[in-house]
């Protein structure tokens, strides 16, 4: 129990955050950024533990939004029962990529782009489509109840997306102390030595990769019933693969907490660069969020490459030697 104190910690902290608060905007800001911790700890268990840096993300994510919305839609499926169904899609379509990348023997730079290419694929595939609503996207219909899966009050849908991010820290904790957590980094670390050892890489890389799309998916299903509605560049545009991506590296790639960090950062961090040149220019400027994602990228990389969490970490093992 001593090793996930912590998570215990910070999760109760968390969910004590909104019993104070009446303000929409930050209830909907707290509730979009454990969605975006959820598809960024998806990433980080392929990205951060496996170091299969993935680009298209967005694939997992899309999955488990249209299948959500979907199966409520046009089969009557209760919202409690869709989700997992929406997330077993979600694994199965990292299973998928996972098998035909990794057969290949396609790693770094190849492998990223391969899932950049899925996500579009899949991206074109339900814009076209009808049986997805097409361009037009899909639409879930509002009916306000806990049987449903939505909730009058916002600070409920917080608190559900706090106990996703909650199980899925937990999980990623119990993966770095398995068997499973040891030979992923192996494989991460240099996969022919980890082969020469008599790791099975392949599986190692397949379990992650379809680890990492139920998880992911999960974040789309929780999209899905916060905004009751989809189109193919909500679920399957650039901007989560970005946010998915970015989170981690920010907060601290290969950590159990580096997605959460990250996730609140970069949200805020948009959020008030966004109100800030909208009071300075007069109006809202597109994209300038973006601007800030990217120098915080350079600025990581250059200078912490081990994330936030790296430098307070680096920080107070400098304290203790002094």
């Amino acid at each position: 129990m001593k090793p996930f104190l912590p998570i215990v910690i910070v999760v109760a902290a968390l969910a004590l955050l909104p019993l104070g608060l009446s303000s929409n905007t930050v209830l909907n800001f707290l509730s979009f950024a454990m969605v975006i911790t959820l598809a960024a700890q998806g990433w980080n268990i392929l990205g951060g533990y496996g170091g299969q840096f993935s680009f298209g993300h967005a694939v997992f994510f899309g999955t488990g939004a249209y299948a959500m919305a979907l199966l409520q839609v046009r089969f009557g499926i209760n919202p409690w029962l869709a989700l997992p169904l929406a997330m077993a899609l979600g694994a199965a379509v990292g299973f998928a990529i996972g098998f035909l990348s990794f057969r290949a023997r396609l790693r770094g730079s190849y492998f990223a782009l391969v899932t950049l290419a899925f996500a579009e694929v899949f991206r074109i595939s339900a814009n076209a489509w009808g049986f997805t609503g097409g361009a037009a996207g899909v639409l879930v219909p509002l009916r306000l109840d806990a049987a449903n899966m939505q909730f009058a009050d916002k600070r409920i849908t917080y608190w559900l997306a706090l106990a996703f991010v909650a199980a899925v820290l937990m999980l990623t904790l119990a993966i770095t102390r398995s068997r499973f957590g040891a030979q992923l980094v192996a494989v991460r670390e240099n996969e022919e030595a980890a082969r020469a050892l008599g790791v099975d890489a392949l599986a190692v890389k397949l379990k992650a990769i379809t680890l990492s799309g139920a998880v992911t998916a999960a974040a789309g299903c929780l999209y899905t019933q916060k905004f009751l509605y989809l189109d193919a560049t909500l679920a399957y545009g650039p901007w989560i693969s970005v946010e998915a991506l970015l989170a981690p590296i920010i907060g601290g790639v290969g950590t159990v907490f580096g997605p959460l960090v990250g996730a609140v950062m970069l949200l805020g961090l948009g959020e008030v660069t966004k109100t800030v040149f909208a009071n300075l220019m007069g109006g809202s400027v597109p994209g300038v969020d973006l601007v800030v994602f990217g120098v915080l990228l350079i600025l990581c990389v250059a200078y912490a490459p081990r994330g936030v969490l790296g430098l307070v970490q680096g920080w107070f093992r400098r304290k203790a030697s002094a």
